[in-house]
């Protein structure tokens, strides 16, 4: 089996929590996994050890995380060179059509500003996390939930998460990975840059 890569970088915990639940299932199908924050990750990181990487990142106010994209331009040539798969987390991902990942215009939008191709992307609803957030950020966050037909109550956190697409998408990795040549991957590449089908489903 593979030796893989779980990276990830959110806020409130939420992406982490995503990231374990898709460690979980790939080491139940016998992966050696090792999942790290990309902010704890030391200027020394490298993935030649590695037979693959998932990469996670969630979005703050339209942008997924500096952090990500700042990992993405120092590692895109190993990137390039091993199976290598990225999800985002967001809360537009909550409505059903926005799960799509060509009808998310935020991974849409991440994807044309990276210079690395993943092999499969995906796209999963985060969590609402009032509690948690500082004044300025609740306050905010509030008011697009207003204008966009979200939760108000900020004395509520709601996850919107869905765990069965989570699983979903493990599954499909843990296929792609046992799958011994390269090609498989290589179209799944085209299948980004051309803009056929990449849903997991």
């Amino acid at each position: 089996m593979s030796h893989l890569a779980l990276l990830y970088m959110g806020c409130e915990g939420q992406t982490r929590k995503i990231t374990e639940r898709i460690d979980y299932c790939l080491t139940q199908s016998g992966h050696d996994t090792v999942v790290i924050s990309i902010a704890e990750l030391k200027d020394d990181f490298s993935l030649e050890s590695f037979d693959g990487v998932i990469l996670g990142s969630s979005i703050r106010y339209g942008k997924h995380h500096r952090e990500c994209y700042q990992f993405i331009e120092k590692y895109s040539d190993q990137l390039s060179t091993i199976p290598s798969y990225f999800f985002s987390v967001n809360l537009t991902a909550r409505k059903p059509e926005r799960r799509d990942p060509h009808n998310n215009r935020y991974l849409q939008k991440f994807l044309k500003q990276i210079s690395w191709t993943p092999d499969r992307v995906e796209v999963f609803a985060g969590a609402l996390l009032y509690t948690q957030y500082h004044w300025v950020d609740k306050q905010m966050i509030r008011l697009i939930m207003k204008l966009t037909g979200g939760p108000t109550d900020i004395t509520q956190n709601t996850e919107f998460t869905d765990w069965r697409r989570v699983k979903a998408f493990a599954e499909q990795l843990n296929q792609d990975l046992q799958r011994v040549s390269r090609p498989v991957a290589t179209y799944g590449k085209q299948s980004v840059e051309h803009g056929s089908a990449m849903n997991v489903f």
